[in-house]
């Protein structure tokens, strides 16, 4: 049985981890169960929701401090949750805080799950979103040059996947991509993507949201880039990149394969990996190595907003 030794914070506190192994069977509970109880948000902070396309009930939130004023940074983000799970109420408690700390309008997209809607439709819901933001910059107090997109786990596939096709339809100008332990791979062959016992997100719930994000592609050489971002074979012309992850994760082996060709293609990019650490590391918040996690990825990001001016 292939593992690998937990950090030393995680370890005691690992038959805590209420997550189970997903699948049809449990995925209608586990939606209804919303991932857990949200935290309360603060009255900084307005929230506004659109519909951007109504046929597809794609809808985003923006988030903007209040008394804000003037064009700032945008920060699109997509909430993970295997292209399963999730909604974009995830993201509320980090807009809460960077839209705040950061000067920033944030936007989260809610797209379309599977296995109900499979590839290409949760993608097309993202970029709808995003292409709908970058053409209402004016009224949305955006600064349409100076969008930047994050993600995290599905979120992050879907972010690496969405920075590819922006760039292949060359419509909406990127600054940089913020790629949170990103599903990207959906051939499961790494060393790190066999490992059992994985806390979080098992290799069997990874089976699972393949599967149901593919559908019928699954399992077959003709799997375009756009859904799993590792099969690409061109990087270049991407924005800048930042990619991070746990060491104790499945996606390890993918996402540092994926960030050493990023770099290789002249992206600039930065890696961050954390020994010991699992799948959503962030989620234990109260660790030093969570808070190490995150506050490794805001550094980034307000450089990036430096650089940007």
């Amino acid at each position: 049985m292939a593992t690998v030794p937990l950090h030393e914070e995680i370890e005691p506190i690992k038959e805590m981890v209420p997550f189970a192994v997903i699948n049809a069977d449990n995925l209608p509970e586990l939606r209804a169960g919303r991932l857990g109880e949200l935290p309360e948000l603060s009255d900084a902070v307005e929230r506004t929701d659109h519909v951007v396309d109504e046929a597809n009930g794609v809808v985003v939130r923006v988030h903007r401090a209040v008394g804000q004023e003037g064009a700032a940074p945008c920060v699109y983000s997509i909430h993970g949750g295997g292209y399963i799970l999730g909604s974009y109420e995830m993201d509320d408690a980090k807009f809460d805080r960077w839209c705040q700390e950061y000067g920033i309008v944030g936007v989260s997209v809610e797209y379309r799950l599977s296995p109900e809607t499979p590839y290409p439709g949760p993608l097309e819901d993202c970029y709808a979103g995003l292409k709908w933001t970058y053409d209402n910059a004016d009224e949305l107090g955006i600064d349409r040059d100076k969008i930047g997109i994050t993600g995290v786990s599905a979120g992050g596939g879907l972010c690496a996947a969405l920075a590819l096709l922006a760039r292949d339809r060359g419509e909406v100008p990127l600054q940089f991509q913020l790629l949170d332990c990103p599903m990207i791979d959906d051939r499961q062959i790494t060393p790190s993507s066999q490992l059992d016992e994985l806390l979080v997100w098992s290799r069997e719930s990874n089976a699972f949201g393949w599967q149901s994000y593919l559908g019928d592609l699954y399992g077959s050489d003709d799997v375009p880039y756009t859904a799993a971002p590792s099969r690409a074979e061109d990087l270049s012309g991407l924005p800048d990149a930042y990619v991070c992850i746990g060491g104790a994760d499945g996606f390890r082996d993918e996402d540092i394969t994926y960030a050493m060709r990023l770099y290789g293609a002249g992206v600039p990019t930065e890696l961050h990996v954390y020994p010991g650490a699992p799948h959503g590391v962030a989620l234990f918040g109260h660790l030093e190595i969570a808070q190490r996690y995150s506050a490794d990825q805001e550094d980034w990001l307000r450089r990036q907003l430096e650089r940007l001016g």
